[in-house]
C-alpha cells in the first residue's frame, strides 16, 4: 500500500488543534523533539510538519498528497490543490480596512493602493466586482502599512480586531472571505492513496461530529417515555431497555452538544431521572 503523505501545520492558530484532531482520529502527531517529519507506520502515513503559507504549494504540486491548511491560504496559493472538507475551528474573516471616514465601500477602493501579504486572493476578489487597485505586497502583518503612508487601506484577516483598531483602521465593506481550516487533497491521487485518504477523512469527519453531540442516558417511567423520547430523537431513533424496577425504562440518544442543558431541564420536567451526559471521543455516522 502506498505510504500517504500528509503536511501539518508546524505553527500558528492552525498547529494545535490540527495536531489534536489528527490524534483524536487515531495518528501518531506528537513530536517529542520538534521533527519535522514522523512516520506512523500503523497507520501508514508520513506527517510533514510545514508553515501553513507553503502547505497549499506542495500538496497542488503534487509533492505531498493531503494537508491541513486555511482556506485563505489555500486560495492565496492558487496552485490547483482541493478543498475537501471544513474542519471547524480557527475561524477568521478577511476584510478591507482603512482610517475611519476616508473609504467606506468596495467601490471607493478603485484606483487606491491597498497592501495585503495575500495579493492571489485580494487580486481574485477585486477583479471579479471589477475594482482596479494598487497592490502593496508585503510578507507578515501589514496593519501599519497606511500609518507609513504606503497604502491608503489594507486586506487581512481579521480575528477580533484588534489590531487593526490598534493602528488606527476600521473594516468596510463586505467580507472577502469567510475563512477557517480545511483539510485539502492534491489534484489526483493513485488508487492506494485514495484509499488511504479516504480513510483519514472518515476518521476527522467522525471526530468532528461526535464534538457536535453528547451521549445522554436517562431513566423515565414508561408512561413519560414518548415525551422523554421526543425531546432526546437520537439519530435514527433512541435505544430504550427495560429496567428491573417495574414500569420505567432506561433511555439512551444522541444530543447536540448545545442542547444538552437545556433537554436535560425538559427531561426532568416530564419525569425523567438519572439523567446523565457522557462525551463522545469519535463516530462513523
Amino acid at each position: 500500500m502506498t505510504t500517504l503523505r500528509i503536511a501539518v501545520p508546524n505553527k500558528g492558530s492552525l498547529s494545535v488543534p490540527s495536531e489534536q484532531l489528527l490524534t483524536a482520529a487515531g495518528y501518531r502527531v506528537h513530536r517529542s523533539n520538534r521533527e519535522l517529519m514522523i512516520d506512523d507506520t500503523r497507520n501508514d502515513v508520513q506527517f510533514f510538519f510545514l508553515r501553513p503559507r507553503d502547505i497549499a504549494v506542495y500538496v497542488g504540486s503534487g509533492t505531498l498528497d493531503a494537508g491541513i491548511s486555511g482556506r485563505d491560504l489555500l486560495i492565496d496559493a492558487d496552485t490547483g490543490a482541493l478543498e475537501i472538507m471544513p474542519l471547524g475551528y480557527s475561524a477568521s474573516t478577511f476584510r478591507f480596512a482603512a482610517r475611519p471616514g476616508t473609504l467606506t465601500a468596495l467601490a471607493d477602493l478603485d484606483g487606491r493602493r491597498v497592501a495585503t501579504s495575500y495579493p492571489t486572493l485580494v487580486e481574485k476578489y477585486l477583479a471579479e466586482h471589477g475594482i482596479s487597485v494598487r497592490l502593496v505586497k508585503l510578507d507578515g502583518a501589514v496593519e501599519t502599512s497606511v500609518q507609513l503612508g504606503i497604502a491608503d487601506a489594507v486586506a487581512d484577516v481579521v480575528e477580533t480586531g484588534t489590531s487593526l483598531r490598534n493602528s488606527g483602521l476600521v473594516v468596510f465593506g463586505d467580507p472577502i472571505l469567510e475563512s477557517e481550516a480545511v483539510l485539502i487533497q492534491r489534484p489526483e491521487l493513485e488508487e492506494d492513496a485514495l484509499a488511504s485518504f479516504e480513510r483519514l477523512r472518515r476518521r476527522l469527519k467522525g471526530v468532528l461530529i461526535a464534538r457536535q453531540y453528547v451521549m445522554v442516558d436517562y431513566d423515565c417511567p414508561v408512561e413519560a417515555q414518548a415525551a422523554a423520547c421526543a425531546l432526546t430523537p437520537g439519530i435514527e431513533a433512541p435505544t430504550v431497555s427495560p429496567l428491573a424496577r417495574e414500569g420505567w425504562v432506561a433511555v439512551r440518544s444522541l444530543v447536540r452538544r448545545d442542547r444538552a442543558p437545556f433537554v436535560m431541564d425538559e427531561l426532568w420536567e416530564v419525569g425523567a431521572r438519572a439523567i446523565l451526559v457522557t462525551p463522545l471521543e469519535s463516530s462513523r455516522i
